[in-house]
């Protein structure tokens, strides 16, 4: 489903982001992305959704190339990859179902279609009590809830999480990461990008380790520890 051969990343600064990164993510997968800050995580995960452009080499999804995707084309690739950030990019004046319902409406979704799937996905994430709630009436965890409702309403075959647990206490990441494998379970292919050790080596899943842009680990079932080349 996600090819990427021969990546690299280098910034106007000289920062080099990705270098020469090769790998393989199949259909249904579920992926840990993991490594210290500055290993180059986000900026793969950004290539995927094509918010950054590889310096060299390139991204195939279903055989189609990101390289040769024109700037009309990438609003339907996107329909196909749902993204939950760490920071949630919550709209604070809208509600939990105009929330999610949002992306749906730019699609241009009939009123229909909207509340039946808004209200599937919400119930989905356990939130369909709340869908009148305003985002800051609701805690982390449920604020999470929320973006990955929104980053799966229209069913996408990708769900790519950006530390998604990164702001949450323990026994609420735990709670996320259930939801993220149950996402798993439905035909969605799930990269999840994390520092977090204790759940990487808790649910056991492949883990892809990169290192100042380097990949050091492919390891099917691993923990999180880079040591194993």
């Amino acid at each position: 489903m996600i090819e990427v051969r021969n990546v690299s990343k280098i910034y106007l600064n000289g920062f080099k982001a990705l270098d020469n990164v090769n790998l393989s993510i199949g259909k249904e997968e579920f992926v840990y992305l993991v490594g210290p800050s500055g290993a180059g995580k986000s900026t793969l995960l950004k290539m995927i959704y094509k918010a950054e452009e590889p310096s060299s080499g390139k991204i195939f999804i279903d055989n189609f190339s990101l390289n040769n995707i024109t700037e009309r084309q990438i609003p339907y690739l996107r329909r196909n990859i749902g993204i939950v950030f760490q920071d949630y990019k919550l709209l604070p004046k809208r509600t939990v179902y105009e929330n999610v319902a949002f992306a749906l409406r730019v699609m241009h979704y009939s009123r229909s279609k909207i509340r039946r799937q808004v209200s599937q996905v919400l119930e989905l994430v356990g939130l369909h009590q709340k869908m009148s709630n305003l985002p800051q009436e609701l805690s982390g965890g449920e604020q999470q809830r929320i973006c990955i409702a929104r980053a799966i309403v229209n069913n996408p075959k990708i769900l790519l999480a950006d530390e998604p647990t990164g702001n949450l206490d323990p026994e609420t990441s735990w709670e996320i990461m259930h939801l993220l494998t149950k996402i798993n379970t439905r035909k969605t292919t799930v990269i999840v990008a994390t520092h977090n050790k204790e759940i990487v080596d808790n649910i056991r899943k492949r883990v892809i380790a990169l290192e100042k842009g380097k990949l050091v680990k492919d390891q099917q079932l691993g923990v999180y520890s880079t040591n194993v080349k």
